[in-house]
């Protein structure tokens, strides 16, 4: 046991993220014993295994009691430790504003993308996974409706990738989908109510902005990897 432990971890470190339906991830989340070892060697090294079952992927972080003797005093505070400027992570808290929120609410529905239907029969039935219920948004609209606030084209292409970089979303032509972390490293029960309520509740008041499901977004993708839009990687 206490070697698969230490190569979830291991892996854990070097590939940032594992899915959920991996065997040793489906292990730590159902094997108590077996998840017992694991967070006490993550939190001898100031780590805790990162995961909520509305998202495909888990990952790890610091540790809470750790945080202040690794960011700093309060007066010097690192707010994360991406590297991401203000503007980067505002347009991170649009994104999950605009992808997250509405996939969270399909989820607990049973609503899939592919038939968008309440299952009122089946509300036992496990939550539907990200890939069946996440869905993307137009990058055009995007910049129409966030640019001149996020530092128009330039400064979102720079941000933008960054957040690809980092493993928050994916782009696929002109759609943005959700990445492995974008529903991880965000604590909704915090965020949500002030998002909505609060600093984005003009947006919410709005229609949606384009939305193209994670699956046709994929599929466009690869019938048309030619004419695909990267990211633009952030200057040095």
């Amino acid at each position: 046991m206490n070697d698969d432990a230490q190569i979830l971890i291991a892996r854990l470190l070097t590939h940032q993220t594992l899915r959920r339906d991996d065997k040793m991830v489906k292990r730590a989340l159902s094997d108590e014993q077996f998840r017992i070892e694991v967070d006490k060697r993550l939190l001898d090294a100031g780590l805790k295994l990162l995961d909520n079952v509305y998202a495909d992927h888990v990952t790890i972080a610091l540790h809470r009691n750790v945080e202040p003797k690794i960011f700093g005093a309060k007066d010097i505070w690192q707010n994360n430790n991406f590297g991401l400027t203000r503007d980067g992570v505002a347009l991170l808290v649009v994104l999950w504003a605009q992808i997250i929120l509405p996939k969270r609410e399909r989820q607990e529905t049973h609503v899939t993308v592919a038939d968008d239907q309440n299952d009122l029969f089946d509300k036992d039935n496990p939550i539907p996974r990200a890939e069946d219920t996440s869905i993307g948004i137009s990058y055009t609209a995007l910049l129409s409706d966030f640019g001149d606030k996020l530092g128009k084209k330039t400064r979102m292409d720079m941000n933008l990738g960054q957040l690809s970089k980092l493993g928050f979303i994916e782009r696929r032509g002109d759609v943005i989908l959700e990445g492995p972390l974008l529903d991880l490293m965000m604590d909704t029960d915090v965020l949500k109510e002030r998002i909505i309520n609060g600093a984005l509740s003009d947006v919410f008041k709005r229609a949606p902005l384009a939305a193209v499901p994670r699956k046709v977004a994929a599929a466009n993708d690869s019938a048309n990897d030619a004419d695909a839009v990267e990211p633009l990687e952030p200057s040095n």
